[in-house]
Formats: C-alpha cells, structure tokens, sequence
C-alpha cells in the first residue's frame, strides 16, 4: 500500500498549485516538508537564517505574482520569521510560512521548542491555522495558498504539529486540490469611474499617485494609458517601474512640488501613509481634492480627506478610467506642466555636481550615477541601507513591473541582500543587483554563500561609508571621542565573495568604478563590488524627494 508523510502531501500540493520554488532552513520537525519537494521537483533554497528565508520568499512571491513559501522548524526558527511576515502584509507581499511546532503529545509538559506559536504569527498575518490532521494538510495548504495572494497579498501562517508531519496517510486517503479557482478581478461601480472622470476633466492640476498596490495587479498597460491622457504622476518607492521611468510624465523628481500644489489626486493601489505625508495638512494644498482606487475598503478611512473612494482592482479600474475619460476635454492649465518640468529639471540638475564628483573617498552620489548609468534596462533591483538607499531612489531608475524592491512600508534594513536573491529566482534572465549600504549588507551578509550554492548570481554593490548614516550619526548624536557605536569598522567586504569563489572587486577611486561594474555584471556568478564612499557624505536635497 502505498502511503504519504505529511512533508511529502505538503509538497505534492504546492507543486499542484504551481509553487515551484520555497525557501527555508532545515530543522525539524518540517524536514520531511524539504525532502518531499525534493521528491516532487520543487526547487529547495536552504538559507542561512529564517528572516532572510522569509524575505526571499516574499519577493520571490511579488516579482512573480504567486504566494512566496517559506517552511521554518519550531520555537526559535519560527519567532526569527515573524519579522518578514510583518513586513510581507505591511508591504502586501504574499508569504505562506509553514512551521514545524511541538510534538502535541508533549505539548504543556516542556516539549522541545515548545512556544505558542499562533500567537507570535497573528500580529504579523491576516490568517493563521493549525494543522489539525495529516489528511486534511493538501486542503490547508490550498487555503493558506489562496488567502495570501487574494484580496491585498500578505503573510499567512500554517502550524504543524510535529507527530503530523512525520505521520504517514494511505494513498486513497490523499485529496490534492489540483485545481484553483478562476476569479475575476473586482472592476469599479460605474457610476463612481464615471464622476471620477468628471473630477479628473475638471481639474487645473491633476496628479495621479501610483502605489505598488498598481504593480500587483499588472496595472502598467493601463496607468500608462492613463498618463498619456495628459497626466503628471508619481510613483512610490516600490511601484518604479510599473510604467517605465522614462516616461515624460513622470514627476517623482518634482514630488514635493507636485504634491503640494495639485488640486486633484487620485491614489491607485497605493496608501496615504508616511510614504506621502499621510494625506493630511501641510503636504498637500489645502483645497486638493482628494480620490483613491484599492481593493480594501478600509484603506479609505486614513489621515487624508477623501472625497471619493471606489474599492476595485487597480488595474481594471484604470481601465474603466481610461474608457471614460475618452472625449472629455481636460481642464489642464498648461501652466501646470510648466511649473513640474521646471521644477524637475532643476531637482536633476541640482544632483549633477555630485553625480560627477571626482575626488577622493568617492560621492555616493558619483557611484550611484555610475550604476545607472552601466545597468541593462530589463534589471531587477534591490535598495536597502540608509544614506545609499535616499541617493538611489533619486537616481536609480526602474523599467521593469515589480523591478524595485526596498524597505517598503516598514522600512526593514536587512531586506536587500535576500530580496535581490529572490528576484533573481524569480527572473533568472534578468540580472539582479543589490545596492547596499555597509550596515544593510552586514545584515544578512552570509547569504551571499546561498546566492552562491542556488547558483542566483546576483551582484552585491556595498556603498562602504563605515556605519548608520556614514559618521552623521557617529559624529553628531553620540558624544564626542565615543567609541565606534554608529560607525563601523572598514572592513574588506569584498572577501566575502572570495569565500565563495564569487567575482569580487574593491573600488576607491571614482574612475574604477564602471569597469568594476561591468565586471561584476559579466561574470555569470555572485559578485561583489566593494566601494568606499565618503563616510561625511550625505544625500542631497535633490531628485525624488526635493520640494
């Protein structure tokens, strides 16, 4: 007779569903979870730590539009994964975690790692549930599937007892679900697409804001259709590149101008958090109407004043725009238009002194041009750090739908280095670079020896200016003569990819850089270039985020 493990059933099912890849760290009792893809040809990224699993996982899930898994072992192992599944529903990143808990015989008596670990997942998820019998794990493992990804994506956590993971069910028994449901999109009430238009054509100075919300839903095709109707928009960090960055109506380096002076904004698949100033006084005109397109309803109900809020897909709502701004004239005051391309060229140009700089230690700002001056449009990218990342998100650009990864809503350090990893998974084709500060990449450094075992050869860029902030904080917050606290030591970071037999390059001159770079991009396995930035440097008040 043939039978089943519960690891294996775990297995059979994600393959069923199309989960060709999960991430994790072997330990018991879900080893059996890891042997049982190896069984059913899914690809096993063991990692190095839980929380870097995780955040693999989570982008690997976004850049492909499928739920991320991430299979963790008991006790500590799942506690180390509860700050991913925060950030992936914060971000709204999909994240299936399957943890091994207690054995339930041994449950209240002391047993090995024992924790109440539902109750360390439920802050963190928007689903949680406790395997209550090896037969019915294909059904749960379904359920877990498809409440991660549907509605707004996040985490979700599926708790596995240990006696049922090991215990063995006959093949009659098994019940995959092989089939998952088709569900349309929810597309807007018409009556609201259509007095949305009405505020868009009546508008002098309309500005369109795009949330990652937009990149979920594939909504690119459409926003650009709606940006050529005559409309300036801006992008949150994590959107670049829904529609490409070139565009001429793009204004992220005219933000501050844009939001401030607009009397219409439409939010689409994007939040009226900190990321913009909470919709409230202050950042916007005091007279700006105010609309907003999301699947939750609940997302209507924030720090701004919205008049009009329509709960559908941002994708097929944008649709439905486009369809009704057809013949209407827009009330655009070409002043409008002059006022953001003023603005955006002179944000720009304030950047090239720095972005040329030629002296020595390097200008982060010089390295970054450098960067985006050697990528290939088609790269995926990863942001992560704190001086490196404010200058890389005014300078890099993004060409590629769910192309940009960073510290996203919660702004999580450490989330680079295993987000770029998980791109590359996800886009094999596509070259995947991380652009790091020095405290960032220490985060989770040592998966740099993951990227090299899964053959993910991604190309680590650490902007080295020797802590937090380089020495603003070391200097200007810690008394004087402190010990190193925010500032760091200079280490030789690009050892770490000689430990591995990775392409590896230190640059501390201005002109060696974009050859390192191309190096590193042409050497078809994990590279890291090490350059040494100014550690007194700072990111200047210029590109995306000038006012």
């Amino acid at each position: 007779m043939t039978e089943s493990n519960g690891g294996q059933l775990t297995a059979r099912q994600l393959a069923a569903a199309g989960i060709d890849t999960i991430f994790g760290v072997v330990a018991g009792p879900m080893i059996e979870v890891m042997s049982g893809a190896v069984e059913a040809g899914i690809r096993v990224v063991n990692c190095r730590h839980e929380e870097s699993a995780g955040f693999m996982a989570s982008a690997w899930g976004y850049v492909r539009q499928q739920p991320g898994v991430l299979v963790v072992g008991s006790g500590p192992a799942l506690t180390n994964a509860v700050t991913p599944m925060h950030v992936a529903t914060e971000s709204a990143m999909p994240l299936v975690v399957l943890g091994g808990s207690t054995y339930g015989p041994t449950r209240g008596l002391g047993g090995f790692q024992e924790a109440d670990q539902i109750a360390f997942a439920n802050p963190g998820c928007k689903w949680t549930r406790t395997v209550d019998s090896t037969e019915r794990i294909p059904e749960l493992v379904h359920l877990a599937l498809g409440q991660a990804a549907s509605g707004r994506p996040g985490a979700v956590y599926l708790d596995y007892p240990g006696h049922l993971v090991s215990r063995r069910v006959p093949e009659e028994r098994v019940r995959l679900r092989a089939r998952a449901p088709e569900i349309a999109p929810p597309s807007a009430d018409p009556a609201a697409i259509d007095r949305l238009a009405g505020m868009i054509a009546g508008a002098a100075r309309p500005l369109i804001l795009v949330g990652k919300g937009a990149a979920w839903a594939g909504a690119g095709q459409a926003l650009r259709q709606l940006v050529d109707c005559g409309l300036p928009y801006v992008c949150s960090p994590m959107s670049r590149g829904t529609i490409p960055d070139d565009h001429p109506h793009f204004m992220n380096s005219a933000r501050g101008t844009a939001l401030r002076e607009a009397d219409l904004i439409l939010m689409i698949g994007g939040r009226f958090n900190w990321i913009f100033g909470f919709g409230g006084a202050g950042r916007f005109a005091p007279d700006v109407r105010l609309a907003q397109i999301d699947l939750s309803a609940e997302e209507m109900w924030s720090g701004a004043d919205l008049e009009l809020g329509i709960v559908a897909d941002a994708a097929s709502a944008t649709r439905q725009l486009c369809e009704a701004l057809q013949g209407r004239k827009l009330s655009l005051d070409p002043a409008w238009w002059d006022v953001l391309r003023a603005k955006r060229s002179a944000n720009e140009a304030a950047l090239a002194q720095a972005m040329d700089a030629d002296g020595v230690p390097i200008d982060p700002h010089r390295l970054v041009r450098e960067l985006r001056d050697a990528l290939p449009r088609d790269a995926s990218l990863a942001i992560d750090g704190e001086t490196i990342m404010g200058i890389s998100r005014q300078i890099l650009p993004c060409y590629v739908e769910r192309g940009m990864l960073n510290a996203g809503t919660t702004g999580c350090m450490g989330t680079g280095v295993p987000y770029a990893i998980g791109a590359k998974l996800a886009r094999p084709d596509a070259p995947a670079v991380a652009v790091l500060g020095d405290y960032a990449f220490g985060a989770a450094a040592m998966e740099i020896e993951t990227a090299a075992r899964v053959g993910a050869n991604v190309v680590f860029v650490v902007a080295n200016n020797e802590g937090i902030a380089g020495h603003s904080i070391q200097d200007g917050m810690f008394p004087e003569g402190s010990p190193r606290i925010a500032s760091l030591l200079p280490a030789h970071y690009e050892k770490m990819a000689e430990l591995v037999d990775g392409h590896a390059e230190r640059v501390e001159r201005p002109e060696e850089i974009r050859p390192a770079l191309d190096r590193a991009l042409a050497a078809d396995r994990p590279a890291l270039v090490h350059v040494r930035v100014d550690p007194k440097a700072t990111r200047l008040s210029g590109g995306v985020y000038l006012r």
